[in-house]
């Protein structure tokens, strides 16, 4: 089988996470080939891959949503017809555009994107929305603003389509769009994961954002929602990591008979035995993250810096990559100002060999969906204090119905500095019920969240998928 994965802003550009994931994912699926379909946002990064590719990654197809600015004007010759303009104009105001019109023209026919935004038919949908909509507003900011978000949504459209049996987009957003387009031209199935809510991830971002004017964050956020429609219309399949995921999804829209979800699975055998840290006097808190701003470094800073003031001796150390060049300085600037002691950024490290140095770990994330840093943890012994966010108080007190182990951790609400660091105090404080919590971890991943298990739920994914597919064809 020759699966096309597509990836937005992971793999194989950076390290942990969803890359970590997709990496060990299709090393463990070597019977079938591989395409990478892979989504960045800056040209510069091409072909500088974090990962040597595994061998039955038998094509990769970069694209790049800044090259969108470098298009040349075609001036085309093309008529619209008012089914076309009616579509044109749902697709503008972010509402629920005919894609496979939208295909049609883009794809098939190659309008000139650009031709189109600097068309009188453009300008007159967009005069109307915004005196309809926008009537408060200058013109020329809701023109720039309309215009960054259609273009790069139009240039991936004219991109050329690998060859697959499959198309398996992880996430929604551009990757959802970028199936459907795969169904679309070869008509063959696709499925959706979501490792987190992508629509609900952008919504957050946009509303904590600086560069998004206020007057239009709703808008922005609208934008989101419609890419995620267009993936969720058609997909054969669409999973995601735990039952709430999986709610999340059926609100915004997805028939429920096509949504799934399937847990996260790690390779218990890596991190069984580690062995643990000997007693030094000192508490050694590990926080394996991207060093960016929805993993919410600052909060934990600030956490660090109370807990200090009440158990000195305790030392951090925050490791991963700077994901976020301009927040990582941000943090490192905090540490100064605090004037901070004993906090550590040691950059990407191997966790196999870090973790030994950890009594406990923690995440403090603003957004998340089944974190494999705390299933690392865990299945090391180690217990976590995470945030209220995804399924981390089911990791942490068990999801499964028969699951009657006890607590693995402590939760705490997202960017609440308070909450966090009495956790960490807590755990700092009790050593033998850290070391029990240790335990119940272990024993969790031994049972729930074998990477194997994943593995195989995949795989009937995918003949759910062909199953579902040679149905609807045979119809």
């Amino acid at each position: 089988m020759r699966i096309c994965v597509i990836l937005e802003g992971c793999y194989p550009y950076v390290t942990g996470g969803v890359s970590s994931w997709m990496h060990q994912y299709i090393q463990a699926m070597s019977q079938h080939e591989f395409v990478l379909w892979v989504i960045g946002a800056d040209s510069k990064d091409r072909g500088k891959f974090k990962y040597t590719l595994p061998e039955n990654v038998v094509e990769v197809k970069e694209l790049f949503l800044n090259d969108a600015l470098t298009m040349s004007f075609r001036k085309k010759r093309y008529k619209f017809n008012d089914y076309e303009l009616e579509q044109l104009k749902q697709f503008i105001e972010c509402g629920t555009p005919d894609w496979d019109t939208l295909f049609h023209i883009y794809h098939d026919n190659s309008v000139s994107p650009i031709a189109f935004l600097m068309s009188e038919d453009f300008l007159d949908i967009l005069t109307k929305i915004c005196l309809e909509d926008y009537p408060y507003t200058a013109f020329s900011d809701f023109f720039h603003t309309v215009r960054s978000m259609m273009l790069p949504v139009l240039y991936i459209l004219q991109s050329e389509v690998p060859k697959a049996d499959i198309y398996h987009a992880v996430a929604t957003g551009y990757a959802g769009v970028l199936a459907r387009l795969g169904n679309y031209v070869n008509h063959v199935p696709y499925m959706i994961t979501e490792h987190g809510i992508y629509t609900r991830e952008r919504e957050e971002e946009i509303i904590r954002s600086n560069w998004v004017l206020p007057a239009f964050k709703k808008f922005w956020v609208r934008f989101f929602y419609m890419l995620s429609g267009c993936a969720y219309e058609k997909a054969s399949l669409i999973t995601s990591l735990f039952g709430r995921a999986r709610e999340l999804q059926i609100e915004m829209g997805c028939k429920p008979r096509l949504c799934r979800y399937i847990v996260n699975g790690i390779h218990y055998d890596r991190f069984c035995n580690i062995p643990y840290k000997q007693p030094d006097g000192w508490t050694d808190i590990g926080a394996v993250l991207r060093i960016a701003p929805i993993k919410d470094v600052k909060t934990l800073l600030y956490a660090f810096a109370d807990l200090k003031s009440r158990v000195p001796n305790v030392r951090l150390h925050v490791c991963g990559p700077e994901d976020d060049k301009e927040y990582a300085q941000e943090c490192y600037n905090l540490v100064e100002m605090l004037k901070l002691k004993d906090v550590f950024f040691p950059g990407t490290v191997n966790v196999l060999e870090k973790m030994r140095e950890f009594d406990f770990t923690i995440l403090t994330s603003i957004s998340e969906g089944m974190p494999l840093s705390v299933l690392e943890s865990f299945a090391a012994g180690r217990p976590c204090v995470t945030t209220d966010v995804g399924c981390c108080k089911e990791l942490l007190n068990g999801m499964s119905p028969d699951d009657d182990l006890g607590r693995a951790g402590l939760c705490a609400p997202p960017i609440h500095r308070e909450a966090l660091s009495e956790a960490m105090e807590y755990l700092c404080v009790h050593p033998e019920e850290r070391y029990k919590m240790g335990l119940v971890g272990k024993e969790r991943v031994r049972r729930y969240y074998l990477h194997a298990d994943m593995i195989k739920n995949y795989l009937k994914a995918y003949e759910e998928v062909f199953a579902r597919w040679q149905a609807s064809d045979s119809v």
